[in-house]
This record gives structure tokens, sequence and C-alpha cells, in this order.
């Protein structure tokens, strides 16, 4: 299988229960995966220079995913290979009492990137159709009754986030949405890790185990959000989680394909910029 293997644009629905966590069904040799991986970061590293230099288009990757499934190792690895000054990293958390007096898109809108720039959100504005939904958080915010009571409350928010990303498509953003396809079996071996390997004792939280409760009302989340937002221009991909070395590979490949698909070239001078910088190099070689 490849990529498009995982890739969801609105084409076919998502049945989360039936897709691949892992490496093995696929039939890939780990040391080729390796290799490839290496290769794309070289390539991402270069576009990424030109979409800087060219400042034209931008790009916002969301990584979600359950705990433990290894977002931030996915950024760590994937992502590094990226210039510091291209990229920007955020992390959202449960809002604060100044986001949650706005709507749910403001704190991410103030972090999206500007042309030339790349940017991830680790966690997104997802989270309000999905912990949201699966808590029913929303009774408890401050808005109208007319809207907290609409039984299509949730179905609301999807075609809001379908028009969101297409606004920022038509506005020069692109937009790749990546699900770190975690099984439960895999989530609870890391979890075990996390208390046994005192280095990784920080990680863990008993708040972990309470959401592990609650599976299948995650599945049942992120299968609806990736069925009712995934489109052409903004795609989701739901990528297999259980070999982190496999995960970081399609990741990659799913990064290195919006940036080729964009093919960012280094601005070219006008001729008198030209004629100007043959006479800085004779003053130089001159001195």
């Amino acid at each position: 299988m490849s990529l498009k293997d995982y890739r969801f644009d609105g084409e076919e629905k998502l049945e989360l229960r039936g897709m691949n966590t892992g490496a093995k069904k696929d039939g890939v040799d780990k040391e080729d995966i390796l290799r490839r991986t290496e290769k794309n970061l070289g390539r991402i590293e270069a576009l990424q220079d030109k979409l800087y230099a060219d400042g034209r288009e931008s790009v916002l990757i969301i990584l979600q995913a359950m705990d433990a499934a290894g977002k931030d190792s996915t950024v760590k690895h994937v992502m590094g290979c990226v210039n510091p000054q291209g990229i920007d990293v955020h992390s959202f958390k449960q809002p604060t009492s100044e986001e949650l007096s706005h709507d749910y898109l403001w704190r991410a809108m103030k972090a999206l990137p500007a042309r030339g720039k790349m940017a991830l959100f680790n966690r997104s504005y997802y989270e309000d159709v999905l912990v949201v939904k699966v808590h029913a958080l929303q009774k408890n915010y401050k808005m109208p009754a007319r809207v907290l009571e609409d039984p299509d409350f949730f179905k609301k928010r999807y075609r809001q986030i379908r028009h969101f990303e297409e606004y920022l498509y038509e506005n020069g953003c692109r937009v790749v949405k990546i699900f770190l396809n975690l099984s439960r079996e895999k989530q609870k071996e890391r979890f075990l890790e996390r208390i046994q390997v005192e280095a990784k004792n920080w990680k863990f939280s008993q708040a972990d185990i309470r959401e592990r409760a609650y599976w299948n009302d995650y599945m049942d989340a992120y299968e609806a959000a990736v069925n009712e937002t995934a489109t052409r221009h903004s795609p989701w991909y739901v990528i297999p989680a259980d070999q982190k070395w496999y995960t970081r590979y399609l990741v990659s490949e799913a990064v290195l394909g919006v940036l080729e698909d964009i093919d960012p070239h280094y601005p070219k001078l006008p001729p008198e910029h030209a004629a100007e910088l043959q006479e800085c190099r004779e003053a130089l070689e001159n001195e």
C-alpha cells in the first residue's frame, strides 16, 4: 500500500475500524522505508526553503491522534529538517477563559502561517468536534440557548470547518490533515512503558486512563470528523501509528506531496536588479 491508500478527500467514506494501524499488512521493509524517509526529508528541506523565499503560499499541517500515538516524536523527526525560521509549531491545550469567550476557530486563526511559512498544529480546532463531542462539553459554554440546544450543533461545526478550510485554500494556504491511527493494544503497551520507565513517567497522567475508557466514542468521533470534513483541497491522511518509523515515512510523504504540488521556486530578479548585482560583484572583486 502507499500513501494514497490512506488519503481521504471526500470521495470515499472512512470506516476506521477496518483501517490498518501497522506496517505488517503493507509488507514493507523497514530499512528501505528508513532510506526513503531520509530522502523525503532532504526534499522537504529544499522545497521549504524555496517556499519561504517565494512567499506566495503557506502550508498548515494539522496533527490529530489519541494519546501515545506519537504526535510529539513525529513533529521532532519529520519537521526537524525544516529551517526553524520557516515553521511555527503550536500545541493546542484545554482552552483558556479568554479563548472560550471567542468562537472556537479564534485561537487557530491567530496561529495561521504567513505566506511563505509552514505551521504545524499539534491538536487543533478539530478538538471542538472530538473531545467536546465525546464529553458534550458544549453544554457548559456561555452561548445562546438557540445554539446549544440545536440538534445539528456538530453538523453545523463540520460545515463551518469545511468552509473555513476552503477559505484558507482560496487565500493561498494549503491544509494537510493527519490522523495518527493507533490501535488500542499499542496504546496500552505505550502507557505501560511510560509507567515502567522512570524517564517517561512525566508523560503519563491518570487522565490518560480516564480518556481511554471512551475509546469507542473517540473512534466514532474521528470517523465522523474525517468523513464530514475531508475535501479535495483539504484531505485527511489516516496513517498507521503502531510503528513509528512507518508513521514518520507516511507523514513525510504527505508533507512532501503538498510541497511538490505547490512547486515553489526561488524568485527571479528583474533585469535591472541583475545588473546591480553584477556591479556589486565587480566592486567587491576590485577591492
